[in-house]
């Protein structure tokens, strides 16, 4: 797949394209059949097929009661998740105040027309685009036949009554359901990060845990999770740790693995952890002994649960489109 990070970037001999805008925050199960439809229709069409999306996210810039929502997905993941759909092009418009003030006919004519040779464009029920949001599907469908595109409307898209909703990703995560998310994500929700030294605690009670600085801004709630981690391309068991541990009074939220069956300096090591379910809550302990009675639980719960899991990678997932 080919990115392009600016408007500048678009070759003059990109050709016609089949188009989709949207933010795409979790790359869920709804935005993978749009990817499919516009896939489907570039190939029919002998067009390339491009997603268009915008860093950073719109409500990161336009004053919004919205405006501190946090990413399901980082960047760098976004673009994995799109190149894996099977896509051509993407294009990541920076979202600054000066492209914010374009009216919806400069987008269309200059971006859209001028730069993507647009021929079909493949957007939600509920789009709109432009200064103030002053666009949406009738005036695209206007535009499209001045310029001679097409435009095709997808209307709310889920299974069995549930919408796939980025929205609803986030509100399932933030409550700690790692479960419920996989319906919707296609796959189990993760987060990678490097390791950096902890407070040490976690040797002296005889489950060392790898301490997590990451760049995800959406968090599971405070808890223990039975995890999957990838450290390389080998894959660990694990028990993570998501707050700032009551028994101790830290301040601060940490993010801690123990990995079963491990040996090994893990310190500025990248891994990806993979939450497979929420065992409890996070919470005080009367005292260390305790604390260890509850670990030792954990860690014989999360190994229950994980030997009867296997990982669904988005490659995985993604392939089988």
């Amino acid at each position: 797949m080919e990115i392009y990070r600016s408007l500048e970037e678009i070759p003059a001999s990109l050709g016609t394209s089949v188009v989709t805008i949207g933010n795409f925050d979790g790359v869920h199960l709804g935005h993978r059949e749009i990817f499919r439809t516009v896939r489907t229709a570039a190939e029919r069409e002998g067009a390339v097929s491009v997603v268009v999306t915008f860093v950073p996210h719109p409500l990161k810039v336009i004053p919004n009661p919205k405006k501190h929502l946090k990413l399901i997905n980082t960047y760098a993941e976004k673009e994995n998740l799109i190149a894996a759909s099977g896509i051509d092009c993407l294009l990541t418009i920076p979202f600054e105040d000066s492209f914010a003030a374009l009216t919806a006919r400069q987008f269309v004519e200059d971006v859209l027309v001028k730069r993507l040779k647009v021929t079909l464009l493949v957007i939600g029920y509920d789009y709109s685009f432009g200064r103030n949001r002053q666009g949406n599907v009738s005036t695209l469908v206007e535009m499209g036949k001045e310029f001679g595109f097409k435009v095709q409307v997808l209307e709310p898209i889920g299974h069995e009554g549930m919408i796939y909703s980025s929205s609803q990703v986030r509100r399932l995560i933030q409550d700690g359901d790692v479960v419920g998310v996989v319906p919707l994500l296609g796959r189990q929700f993760s987060l990678g990060g490097v390791v950096v030294a902890g407070h040490r605690r976690g040797a002296g009670l005889g489950f060392p845990t790898a301490n997590i600085r990451t760049e995800k801004e959406l968090i599971p709630a405070s808890g223990v999770y039975a995890v999957k981690v990838k450290i390389d391309e080998a894959l660990y068991d694990g028990a993570c740790n998501i707050g700032n541990n009551p028994t101790f009074g830290n301040d601060e939220t940490s993010i801690e693995v123990f990995l079963f069956d491990f040996a090994g300096d893990l310190y500025d090591r990248e891994l990806r952890i993979y939450f497979i379910a929420k065992i409890r809550d996070e919470r005080k302990f009367a005292g260390v002994d305790e604390l260890k009675h509850a670990i030792t639980a954990d860690v014989a719960q999360c190994r229950k649960i994980l030997g009867a899991t296997s990982v669904i990678e988005y490659r995985e997932y993604l392939e089988r489109v």
